[in-house]
């Protein structure tokens, strides 16, 4: 638990360390994680205000998290709530004013809000105080909630948030408000790139870059640990790989209409044609100024390689690239790159990538049921995909399906 002086100085620190986050699901998780240790709180909420509505997007709880095999995270359903007075959160939201319950079941009658006890029927917990705040930019207008649960003695008892707590949660929300703004203007800013892709290719869907994006980082993450990859560095590919993840097919946007809106299989010069999409997406990032272009480039160009050495774009000089010939060249030049040549960020997005696709619907097929687009992921291992990330993929199916239930848009 944190002294009063702790909490102060971490506060100093705690806006550049947000602000060092981009990706919006990446600064989510730390906000809550952040925020929880503040005030010694076993678990927490976090809503996103879109419109007049708002998505309870990401929970933490400690108790429910024990119950779980080690490694195990814990899946939780996605939902809205309208924003008006009648939950916690949504009074929180529309009067913009802190709310700090003792115990969520003595609301008194005369409030608008009723605390929903399904949650707690459901997982067998037991809510009892509670710190709902908004997050607000200076401009004051309300961008979420930050809800904090359960706040602990020093022996894990519950106990009720104190005012310091409020306070200090008060000024934490703040500074979170800030990073969140800024991390939610980034994500725009990609999914409008992805709305220009998808202007030329219909498959290229906000949901499904989402998708593609949440299972390639719960995979990596698996993969670090086999890896035994410091903590720091799993810390900062996470937030520079999902949003590299999300900008994989980037490069259509330079592929003919004809071929991308075609509303059948491809011939093969018009499959030839559609590989260039790897280069040109790697060349989108050729002027580096971050670790993230690194990753996006590398993302781009190497998720169609196979791990057998018969996918694409191969051993290409990306720079050197300026047209279709570049791609059909038939020396060993171009051969594709094998095993362990692929970067690690790029085989996981191949794997992720595929089974999105075969789960969706396209021009030329339906969406394929689970058990058959599992089947065929399981085939590829040690071919297509690299056989150690498939075995991590099967072995974290709830959290895929969870994902794919969260973004289930087409």
């Amino acid at each position: 638990m944190l002294s009063e002086k702790e909490k102060l100085d971490a506060l100093i620190l705690l806006g550049i360390e947000l602000n060092q986050v981009q990706d919006l699901d990446i600064l989510m998780e730390l906000i809550l994680s952040e925020a929880r240790r503040f005030v010694n709180a076993d678990a927490g909420s976090i809503y996103i205000r879109d419109s007049h509505s708002l998505y309870f997007t990401y929970t933490q709880n400690d108790t429910l998290q024990m119950r779980l095999k080690n490694g195990e995270k814990l899946i939780y359903s996605t939902f809205s709530l309208p924003m008006d007075k009648t939950s916690i959160a949504g009074y929180v939201a529309c009067t913009g004013r802190a709310l700090d319950l003792a115990d969520v079941y003595q609301i008194d009658a005369s409030q608008p809000y009723l605390f929903s006890q399904k949650f707690d029927k459901a997982s067998d917990y037991k809510t009892r105080s509670v710190l709902t705040l908004p997050l607000k930019t200076p401009e004051g207008d309300v961008i979420g909630v930050l809800q904090i649960i359960n706040a602990q003695d020093e022996a894990d008892r519950v106990i009720s948030f104190s005012i310091e707590d409020q306070q200090i949660m008060t000024h934490f929300a703040s500074i979170a408000a800030v990073a969140l703004n800024r991390a939610k203007m980034t994500r725009a800013m990609i999914l409008r790139m992805i709305q220009m892709v998808q202007m030329r290719d219909p498959n290229e869907t906000g949901d499904h870059v989402n998708r593609v994006a949440g299972y390639a980082i719960e995979i990596y993450e698996k993969w670090a640990v086999t890896q035994c990859c410091a903590q720091e560095e799993v810390k900062r590919n996470r937030d520079i790989f999902r949003m590299a993840a999300m900008l994989h097919d980037v490069g259509k946007i330079a592929i003919s209409d004809l071929i991308l809106k075609k509303p059948s299989r491809f011939d093969l010069n018009e499959y030839e044609v559609m590989k260039m999409h790897t280069i040109f997406g790697a060349q989108l990032f050729q002027d580096r100024q971050s670790d993230y272009d690194t990753a996006a480039a590398e993302v781009a160009l190497t998720h169609h390689e196979w791990w057998d050495g018969s996918g694409y774009p191969g051993h290409v000089d990306v720079a050197a690239c300026s047209g279709l010939e570049n791609l059909m060249l038939e020396d060993e030049t171009s051969s594709g790159k094998k095993g362990h040549e692929i970067p690690i960020f790029g085989r996981i997005v191949s794997l992720v990538d595929v089974y999105d696709a075969l789960c969706s619907p396209r021009v030329y097929k339906d969406a394929w049921d689970e058990s058959k687009a599992l089947s065929s992921i399981e085939k590829a291992a040690g071919t297509q995909f690299d056989p150690d990330l498939v075995e991590i993929f099967f072995d974290n199916i709830d959290m895929i399906r969870s994902i794919q239930k969260r973004y289930k848009g087409e």
